[in-house]
């Protein structure tokens, strides 16, 4: 006599959600318990958690052999998140719970030894991937239900232990509220008041936030480099509805999302520069989201940029101009976000002093230099030397708050809003060079201006509409509708160097 049952689950195929149907078949023969459909380690190991959750939860464990079959097979399966899933379906081919209320719940989670259900990772994506498929409720442990419930038209079933499943499957257990979930509110942080001096890098790192752009900080060690960096999030405006789904999705997925609900905070990524570049851009076996697209929305920070390895930094130079990732392994193709604010620190030579007290040799300098390809410079649109603050600055007090900053990256963010409408740009940072060429035209006489740094070959095409698109943010800042010589010099300031060529 063979007995067959069905569950629903999901599993997480880079940054989205799958369904998986959990077949279990248990037929007479030596008692074995066999899990198939590419299971990882975790899965595998879900055969002792489901075994003895459903003894110390009274259940009865089918002696016979039981062969437990994750659909699609070729789908790599991966963590603990599929017991409760296989419970449920056991127990239902086993006859004690109803497989006929099973085949309308999908179900998530991970068993403890003693029948008790933890949090898995993933909740929101599984919720949404759930909604898609038309499933009526969803069933996962009761720390993921603040989390799940900011899907709306998808019932929450939050459950504590594996002997609550039989009340879900009654209908006894209510839906998760969705007004339980509270919003992550910013806590406070860094603020540009802490600065003393720097009102020229300050000034660059408001254009950078207003117009999401990319900037590279270059100056002595100890001269406020990473403070600048560190206090940009507090200057940036509030995530929208959508992209903060989509940062609670990521985060989530990654294991860093918080137990309230939605994320409001943009996200701030500082890697160690030991980084591998799987690590930085995503990949490994089992392709997994890296560092740029869990700062998707967000900042990436890499201090002492010189420092990372050659292969590492190479390897942000597609996703800056793409927006996204694109990883490929064993037939399998992934695309991840990253669609981020690059922010890099560096020093101007081996000893960092740099100028007249640099007590490196030329071959040294250039020796270092040589770490930062020249593609990868070009990609910051922002290029701004900062230097130690004199005595008389530190002691004036801060320049700005970053309250006051806020409101004008706000304004400036508003104009671009209604600008780039239809383009799928949110803000000038964003926009491709065919794009900036055609929506910000600028009059004849900054079109000069611009054409003659190209011409004098301080500016690479991909330059001339970076600057361009920086003009366009100061113009923005300004509430001027057309970018000025002044917005264009500027802009060029901060992107060609003193001795002629591009910094």
């Amino acid at each position: 006599m063979t007995v067959l049952a069905k569950a629903t689950t999901y599993a997480i195929d880079g940054v989205h959600a799958r369904r998986v149907t959990v077949e279990v078949d248990i037929r007479r023969g030596l008692p074995s318990f066999c899990v198939v459909g590419l299971p990882d380690t975790a899965v595998r190991e879900s055969r002792e958690r489901v075994r003895a959750a459903m003894l110390n939860e009274e259940f009865e464990f089918p002696q016979r052999r039981i062969t437990v079959n994750l659909a699609p097979a070729d789908l790599q399966k991966a963590g603990p998140a599929f017991d409760l899933a296989i419970a449920g379906a056991l127990l239902a081919a086993s006859g004690q719970i109803p497989s006929d209320q099973l085949d309308r719940l999908a179900l998530v989670g991970e068993l403890s030894l003693d029948g008790g259900l933890r949090g898995v990772r993933g909740s929101l994506a599984i919720a949404e991937a759930a909604r898609r498929d038309g499933t009526t409720a969803l069933v996962l442990p009761f720390d993921n239900a603040t989390e799940a419930s900011l899907v709306s038209e998808l019932a929450v079933l939050p459950v504590r232990r594996l002997s609550d499943l039989a009340r879900a499957c009654a209908g006894e257990v209510p839906p998760f509220e969705a007004d339980q979930a509270r919003a992550e509110y910013a806590a406070e942080g860094p603020d540009l008041k802490d600065m003393r001096g720097h009102r020229f890098s300050q000034r660059a790192l408001e254009i950078a936030a207003a117009g999401g752009h990319n900037v590279l900080f270059s100056g002595p060690p100890g001269c406020g480099k990473t403070m600048l960096a560190r206090r940009l999030p507090s200057i940036l405006p509030e995530l929208t509805g959508d992209e903060a789904l989509e940062v609670t999705r990521l985060q989530s997925i990654a294991g860093h999302a918080a137990p309230r609900g939605l994320a409001c905070r943009r996200p701030f990524r500082a890697p160690h520069h030991t980084i591998s570049a799987a690590g930085l851009v995503g990949g490994g076996s089992v392709p997994t989201p890296g560092e740029v697209t869990l700062a998707t929305n967000g900042v990436l920070f890499l201090d002492e940029l010189a420092e990372f390895s050659t292969r590492t930094l190479e390897s942000l130079r597609q996703p800056l101009e793409d927006g996204s990732v694109t990883v490929t392994r064993s037939q399998r193709t992934h695309v991840f976000p990253a669609r981020f604010m690059l922010v890099a620190a560096t020093n101007p030579c081996p000893c960092g002093v740099g100028g007249e007290r640099c007590r490196c040799t030329p071959n040294e300098v250039a020796r270092y230099a040589r770490r930062l390809s020249g593609p990868l410079l070009d990609r910051f649109d922002i290029h701004c030397s900062v230097e130690r603050p004199t005595a008389s600055e530190v002691e004036a007090g801060p320049v700005t708050c970053s309250e006051e900053v806020r409101v004008r990256v706000g304004a400036a963010r508003a104009i671009q809003a209604k600008r780039l409408a239809g383009t799928g740009a949110h803000c000038n940072g964003q926009l491709d060079g065919s794009q900036a060429r055609r929506i910000l035209e600028p009059v004849a006489r900054v079109r000069q201006q611009l054409g003659d740094a190209y011409r004098r070959g301080t500016l690479t095409l991909r330059g001339y509409d970076r600057a361009l698109r920086v003009a366009r943010t100061i113009a923005d800042l300004d509430g001027h509708a057309q970018i000025g010589e002044a917005h264009m010099a500027e802009a060029l300031a901060f992107r060609v160097a003193e001795g002629g060529g591009e910094a």
